[in-house]
């Protein structure tokens, strides 16, 4: 992936790991366009500087990112790079029949929504030179956290489906995935100061210093993440779900 010069497309871009994203390429010489769901907070994440735009997209609704993929594209016909990083983390109980509208918005927003925003760009990315789609993923799909299950398999679902989109892409656009590790956002309440979690700025750090090798790694992985995305390699893999269990 080229580090300047590219028009950036990134979701969730309104707080955590998006906003934090969109400025540091855009501070690397990029144009980035920041999308979600309220124009305020991604007013906040583009304040003061050039090269930044804001467009509202609830990636929960299918009509609209149909509808929003044409418009980025009429605005912004330069765009190369797609980082789908917009999500929702919930807690579940499922040990008694419950009402399950957490789990299916959970699918919607992480597993639908790059699905469906990457299908409506695939055609313009395709023609367009240095063309890369950034999928955002987690520790967690590799090994889950009993207390949020249908967002381990959301993410480890995206991971499969960026093996699958590498391959289908091939020579044409370029394939990253970027797990994170447990980091200092707002993803659930109170994350952003939790003891133990990767501290936002660190994790930012480190992830742009994989970003600029050369050439980027089709898995940008933080060291910290390490634990998880080896752990059934390297035959821990119980030890990491228990150590996240009691977590």
């Amino acid at each position: 992936m080229k580090t300047t010069g590219n028009t950036i497309l990134i979701t969730g871009g309104g707080s955590g790991i998006g906003r934090k994203l969109a400025q540091r390429f855009n501070a690397l010489g990029n144009t980035v366009i920041v999308a979600g769901r309220r124009m305020e907070t991604l007013e906040e994440t583009i304040a003061g500087r050039d090269g930044m735009h804001a467009m509202v997209l609830d990636v929960e609704n299918q009509e609209a990112i149909a509808s929003f993929a044409k418009e980025v594209i009429a605005r912004h016909p330069s765009l190369n790079v797609l980082i789908n990083n917009a999500g929702i983390m919930r807690r579940e109980k499922l040990t008694e029949t419950r009402d399950l509208y957490d789990a299916e918005q959970t699918i919607t927003a992480n597993l639908l929504g790059p699905i469906r925003l990457t299908n409506a760009l695939t055609d313009h990315l395709v023609s367009r030179p240095d063309a890369v789609i950034v999928n955002v993923s987690s520790g967690l799909a590799f090994v889950p956290m009993g207390s949020t299950p249908t967002y381990n398999a959301t993410k480890a679902a995206i991971h499969s489906y960026t093996i699958s989109l590498r391959q289908q892409l091939e020579g044409k656009v370029e394939v990253i995935e970027l797990a994170p590790p447990a980091v200092q956002t707002e993803l659930t309440p109170g994350q952003s100061t939790r003891e133990g979690y990767m501290p936002l700025e660190d994790f930012i750090d480190e992830t742009m210093t994989l970003f600029l090798q050369q050439p980027t790694p089709s898995e940008i992985l933080v060291e910290r993440v390490g634990f998880l995305r080896w752990a059934e390699r390297d035959g821990r893999f119980d030890q990491a779900v228990g150590m996240l269990s009691a977590h």
